[in-house]
């Protein structure tokens, strides 16, 4: 019989067994929710996984962990998706504070060396945002999924079961200045902001998925080509550093010829989770003088980056999510790597 576990450390591997036991949950599901005897919620248990290269090469939405922020599609993983059971779940925690515990899977059964402790535990995880958006599945078929977006806690070196409720709802307290209730909500993607006509994704989707499959520093050398076959000149790739500085600078080319002398100053991510406020804003910050703005992301804005990018009086950012920046290859015929 597995023991049961009144601790959970940060980065330490744990057995399937030994997570349902000791947090009474159901033994299989990428979503497991334990429920108390009047129906509230107890807590969640998240399971998710580490893409492997040829998992993001047939999956690029595949779950992931960028930075602090884990970005999960909701259970159910053929045809579309609804906010209903497990789904609903997650979200209810922004209401009531429930402990949502994650487990990320370090190895496949095949992995001698781990044996059957393969789930090694994440921290927690604080709800920030769900939405709809439409992915392409591995038939080629469009599907409607529900995303989420959960901050990821990991302070903690030791996490004991029974303190779960008390750090949770701490931390709520302690992050609910970093994003207003405009950052949390996801402007739904608009590749044609500037036409009354809607935009077609079942053709602009499979190039945004083709997209996320790239690695970050390449995404940076596709904006760059897509830069050039657009007409700019002088672009360049700046040294990738990872510290959300400038990724990339281009000036108009001869047929601007009024705007020679702009520089445009844009930053390429190719994220699956939302770009917010706090980006935009820092984006700004590192402009040099005179220099225009762009972000270019796989993803989508939030609305309070949105309202960031054109507040009067700043520098005007100019953003483009994933399905504009599909729509921009599209009509323009501009050749991916």
């Amino acid at each position: 019989m597995s023991r049961e576990v009144s601790a959970f450390k940060v980065s330490e591997l744990y057995s399937n067994e030994e997570v349902y036991h000791s947090l009474a949950v159901g033994n299989a599901g990428g979503v497991r929710v334990s429920i108390g005897p009047s129906s509230e919620v107890r807590h969640i248990v998240v399971f998710t996984s580490i893409p492997t290269a040829r998992q993001l090469a047939e999956n690029p939405y595949h779950d992931r962990l960028e930075g602090d922020i884990l970005i999960y599609t909701g259970a159910g993983r053929a045809g579309n998706q609804s906010v209903s059971g497990a789904n609903a779940r997650l979200a209810q925690q922004q209401a009531e504070k429930f402990p949502i515990y994650a487990f990320i899977q370090m190895g496949n059964r095949r992995d001698r060396a781990l044996g059957n402790k393969r789930w090694g535990f994440l921290g927690l995880l604080q709800y920030l945002r769900c939405y709809p958006e439409h992915q392409v599945d591995a038939q080629g078929k469009l599907r409607s999924v529900w995303v989420f977006e959960f901050r990821v806690h990991s302070s903690f070196s030791e996490l004991p079961t029974g303190k779960a409720h008390s750090v949770m709802h701490d931390l709520f307290v302690n992050h609910e200045d970093e994003s207003s209730t405009a950052d949390l909500e996801v402007v739904e993607p608009s590749s044609v902001q500037h036409d009354s006509s809607q935009p077609d994704l079942s053709l602009l989707e499979p190039i945004r998925r083709r997209l996320l499959g790239y690695e970050p520093r390449q995404f940076e050398h596709v904006i760059h080509d897509m830069l050039k076959q657009s007409g700019f000149d002088q672009v360049e790739v700046t040294r990738y550093s990872q510290d959300g500085g400038i990724d990339i600078n281009a000036r108009p080319g001869p047929t601007a010829w009024p705007l020679r002398h702009l520089l445009i100053q844009l930053q390429a991510k190719r994220w699956l989770h939302t770009v917010g406020r706090k980006e935009v804003a820092e984006l700004r910050g590192s402009l040099q003088p005179h220099a225009s703005g762009c972000i270019v992301t796989t993803s989508h804005f939030s609305r309070a980056a949105l309202i960031e990018s054109t507040v009067p009086g700043k520098i005007p950012i100019t953003a483009i999510d994933g399905i504009e920046l599909a729509n921009i290859i599209h009509t323009m015929k501009l050749g991916l790597r």
